[in-house]
């Protein structure tokens, strides 16, 4: 039955990401769709399992790694200014948002607060995949949104730690929640300055086969392993390590070798992974909710992050783009519904509510990005 299930996946995600080109739109919307579509929620073609959640998180680390490995690291060093004020922005906006529905619904003021942060949340790897198809990876608004996420994943971590400390009804160490960031953070730098150089350098020569790219996979997923451990999303530990393995002389050969492994299988998966969440049962009652909800969770995202570029100095169009490329909660913010839902802060009558709305994010947001940075895709491709 495995087998089957990879022969579905890959089959049907090349069939609707060549369809979705055909029609103007970016391949990853057709990918994202077709997962809703073969999965538990329409068809039933294909059933989430252990080892598809598994293949799918190696999918979104890879992904990121990638994303990092592109990264003109001196360019997000200049743009640090820019990517804080869009974090705080895709922040504020959120978080009052959020509240103030969960208020409006009639919300225990801890359930309020848990609701505006879980639309704090945002998860750029659907981001990445769209800006690659728009040959807009290298750009100065990707590089403000891969840095600005970097900072969101961190404040929205720390401030949940409060929240959970707080109502969560469990002892939180603020100290050492903040403590382990800065660890990560220190191994993460440690490795971009010198560390992925000596690892590379050591490993690539060795007499077996591929081991210029295993070698950075090494770095890949020790990172990942870090960033988690210290409570800090896989995917920000992947990026990292991409940053660390492109300071090295084997940047190119390991970009050239990884993308056909990541986009032959393990992207794929991830893509579809995200539409087999969705479930339509028992939802006829609850659609206004849903189509509030979402609608806060985009516009409140593409306002503040947008508003926090527009203020650091970028184009109306540039500071919208950036704004919509902050949209997509993604998996970061399911992971702290389930956070919520095991600590009591989140009712399970809106579990299922707001895991539509994050699909639904995830799903407009290659729209979005398309729709708004349309016009420089086009530059970048007549340049």
């Amino acid at each position: 039955m495995f087998f089957i299930t990879i022969l579905i996946i890959l089959f049907a995600t090349k069939l609707a990401g060549d369809l979705f080109v055909r029609l103007g739109q970016p391949a990853v919307v057709g990918k994202l769709v077709i997962g809703v579509i073969i999965g538990p929620a329409l068809l039933g073609w294909v059933e989430n399992s252990e080892i598809i959640d598994e293949l799918s998180e190696i999918g979104v680390l890879l992904l990121m790694f990638i994303a990092g490995l592109e990264t003109d690291i001196n360019e997000l060093k200049r743009s640090y200014k820019s990517s804080t004020a869009v974090a705080l922005g895709g922040i504020l906006l959120p978080f009052f948002g959020g509240y103030w529905i969960g208020s409006a619904i009639g919300m225990e003021t801890s359930h309020a607060i848990f609701l505006g942060l879980l639309l704090s949340a945002t998860s750029v790897s659907i981001s990445v995949q769209s800006l690659k198809e728009l040959k807009l990876l290298k750009s100065r608004e990707s590089t403000t949104i891969l840095g600005a996420a970097i900072l969101d994943d961190i404040i929205v971590v720390i401030l949940l730690a409060f929240v959970m400390s707080i109502f969560g009804g469990e002892e939180v160490n603020l100290t050492l929640v903040i403590s382990k960031k800065f660890i990560f953070f220190v191994v993460a730098g440690l490795m971009i300055w010198k560390g992925a150089k000596w690892l590379m350098k050591w490993l690539a020569p060795l007499r077996v086969t591929e081991s210029v790219i295993s070698a950075g996979l090494i770095v890949c997923f020790f990172l990942a392993f870090v960033a988690e451990e210290l409570g800090v999303a896989g995917i920000i530990g992947a990026f990292a390590a991409g940053l660390a393995v492109s300071q090295t002389t084997y940047k190119e050969e390991v970009e050239h070798k990884l993308e056909p492994i990541a986009y032959a299988i393990f992207v794929p998966i991830f893509f579809v992974s995200v539409g087999f969440t969705v479930s339509f049962q028992g939802l006829e009652d609850q659609l206004g909710l849903i189509a509030i909800l979402t609608v806060i969770a985009i516009l409140t995202k593409l306002v503040g992050a947008g508003l926090g570029a527009r203020l650091t100095g970028f184009s109306t169009r540039s500071s919208l783009g950036i704004g919509s490329g902050m949209v997509s909660r993604g998996e970061v913010a399911l992971i702290i519904a389930t956070i919520g839902l095991e600590s009591g802060l989140l009712n399970r009558d809106y579990f299922t509510v707001l895991v539509i709305v994050v699909i639904l994010t995830t799903l407009v947001t290659p729209f979005l990005l398309k729709m708004i940075l349309r016009e420089q895709s086009e530059m970048r491709d007549h340049s």
